[in-house]
């Protein structure tokens, strides 16, 4: 390894300065999603937006302009250049937005979220509604000062998915949609029905908590680097990878929420978990992209645990920790259940044919949102009539409709086409992985190492040093390639449903 030159380190102290700010900020992010009183949250939200402003003073300074300048020049350490590649991308977006402007969005969005939580146990909009056209307009204002081309919703995907863009979405939405359509017909078509009902019966929480920490266990979450809390909407909240920690939440009434939630975020967990330690305190120690930590999510919710294998291996292991109830149900009405297709209100609760609907749906709102063509007021009435368009169902309230995701009240504007892309992503790595690894005899002995090893060799140990659609070629040897999530549904509804 070459030696460091004396710039080189005093660079890496400078990014290492930064990191402290963003460690703060997400356990303080932890913090507020798990346990503070509300009567904290006014303090809390002054606090994250005076942190977040100064380390976007830093992220900005000159004397980060002067090392990246530096360093893309004259280093020749991979990372080190790699560290100011990412700083000059950061640098050249936020310089243009006023210091205090951003202290001021951060505060706001740290207060909507305590909102949202109020207006969603009361299911009432109009207390987020007034926080929300706030956030909008700010978006509005970053995405024309950060630049874009073509579409304004391009500067917002920008920020969670390099490389991908409005006229990419609008060309294979329509198309994946078309194909899950035929599919969820096909279903609605076959004399196979299942019977949901045999999951939903009283299931004590405690023993959802037990039962959900084995299986994170069972997929290699390390708990020692990280802990299992309660929140009102699930996450994931990467400190740093020797402190990642997740939150769930529960239904007595209905097992699945909280463990199939908890394996969802545990797929993040994994990833940050395993990024490579010598990326630390480098901007470069997070995920390709929003869309490739939602591939990970994606693929130990949906391809591993709800996999026929999984549940042949593991289902008496599984009822040692259920009601008495589960005795008397046999595996192959249990696995139709846990395959019921039929479409739902709550995009969390979705089942995988319908679930990029409910994508799809957001996709379209925030467009709408962003381009001025719907205001904050208007989300509950066009929120249900899209429901009913790409669903057919109707909300019937906030709470069950426009209130049900976090995402907006945190800013997270540009985040939901991750889902349906992470859900791509995961079948197309999927297929690159089942040529190298066993993965059916690895669900039939509980070889999850196997699996997750090769996804660390793949894709976590590479952090930020990767686009997404460079690392999905790189490792697939393909471009984004959608026909292979729409193969494996086709075969596995296909098989479930004898289509």
């Amino acid at each position: 390894m070459v030696e460091l030159t004396s710039k080189e380190k005093k660079f890496l102290e400078f990014l290492k300065e930064q990191n402290a700010y963003k460690e703060a900020l997400t356990t303080l992010q932890w913090d507020s999603h798990t346990q503070i009183p509300r009567g904290g949250v006014d303090q809390r939200s002054e606090v994250v937006g005076i942190l977040s402003g100064k380390l976007q003073q830093a992220e900005t300074s000159d004397r980060m302009k002067e090392f990246i300048d530096e360093m893309k020049m004259t280093s020749e350490n991979e990372l080190i250049r790699k560290a100011a590649e990412e700083c000059e991308r950061v640098y050249d977006k936020s310089r243009n937005v006023p210091n205090a402007e951003y202290q001021n969005y951060v505060t706001l969005c740290s207060k909507a979220e305590s909102v949202w939580e109020e207006a969603r146990e009361k299911d009432d909009f109009s207390l987020f509604e007034p926080y929300l056209k706030e956030i909008i307009g700010y978006n509005q204002e970053f995405a024309e000062l950060w630049g874009y081309e073509g579409d304004r919703y391009n500067a917002l995907l920008d920020n969670n998915e390099t490389g991908v863009t409005v006229e990419m979405l609008d060309k294979v939405f329509p198309e994946l949609r078309k194909s899950l359509t035929s599919l969820i017909e096909q279903v609605q078509a076959s004399p196979v029905k299942a019977d949901v009902s045999l999951l939903q019966t009283p299931f004590p929480i405690e023993s959802q908590k037990v039962l959900s920490e084995e299986l994170l266990k069972m997929i290699g979450y390390r708990f020692e680097d990280g802990r299992l809390d309660t929140s009102a909407h699930p996450y994931s909240f990467a400190i740093n990878p020797n402190d990642v920690r997740l939150s769930t939440k529960y239904d007595e009434n209905d097992f699945r929420t909280s463990v199939f939630s908890s394996v969802h975020e545990g797929g993040h967990a994994l990833y940050e978990q395993n990024i490579g330690r010598h990326l630390m305190g480098t901007p470069l120690s997070a995920a390709s992209s929003m869309g490739m930590h939602e591939s990970q999510s994606l693929y130990w919710e949906m391809f591993v645990t709800a996999d026929r294998g999984f549940w042949e291996t593991n289902y008496d292991w599984f009822r040692s920790f259920a009601p008495e109830h589960f005795k008397s149900v046999s595996l192959d009405d249990f696995y139709l259940a846990l395959h019921e297709v039929k479409a739902s209100l709550i995009r969390i609760e979705a089942d995988p044919l319908t679930y990029s609907m409910h994508i799809m749906l957001r996709y379209e709102l925030e467009k709408a949102l962003l381009n001025g063509d719907v205001k904050a007021a208007e989300l509950p009435h066009i929120w249900n009539e899209l429901m009913q368009k790409y669903l057919g169902v109707m909300p019937g309230s906030d709470r069950d409709g426009v209130l049900q995701d976090i995402h907006w009240s945190s800013g997270d504007f540009g985040y939901f086409p991750s889902y349906t892309l992470g859900y791509l992503y995961a079948a197309q790595l999927h297929n690159t992985m089942k040529k190298e690894v066993p993965f059916e005899k690895c669900l039939q002995t509980n070889d999850f190492a196997s699996i997750r090893g090769w996804f660390t060799e793949h894709i976590h140990r590479h952090g930020k040093t990767k686009q997404p659609l460079e690392l999905l070629k790189e490792v697939s040897s393909e471009e984004l390639n959608p026909a292979y999530l729409v193969q494996y549904l086709t075969e596995k509804y296909g098989t479930i449903y004898k289509f």
